[in-house]
């Protein structure tokens, strides 16, 4: 829900104009009166730059939130950056590194030997 408000350019703050804002997440809290929203910026690091716009923003996206999904009250929105698609891709980095694949060449992992 909150992904389409980013996708159709709903939000006005001129920070976010033209910024394309991916959310990976939403948790909830157990009293459904807080809801963390987990963003990032596909291709690029700089989501943590927008974060003051997203909280300016978060009272506009909880009206959102609460005419979508037809709720007299809707959750607080906090917005937090999503880094592990950032670790992720450093993992995989590493991975592929020469000494890496060396160290791990004819070693035999538990996924393998269930196959």
């Amino acid at each position: 829900m909150l992904a389409g408000v980013f996708a159709r350019g709903e939000v006005r703050d001129h920070e976010l104009h033209d910024v394309v804002i991916t959310v990976t997440e939403v948790r909830i809290g157990p009293d459904l009166k807080r809801a963390t929203a987990f963003v990032t910026r596909l291709g690029r690091s700089d989501v943590a730059e927008k974060l003051p716009a997203l909280r300016r923003a978060a009272p506009f996206l909880r009206g959102c939130v609460a005419k979508a999904l037809k709720l007299r009250v809707a959750p607080d929105l906090s917005f937090q950056a999503d880094t592990s698609i950032d670790y992720a891709m450093h993992v995989d980095g590493l991975m592929r590194k020469p000494e890496v694949a060396r160290d791990l060449a004819g070693k035999v992992t538990p996924v393998e030997e269930a196959s």
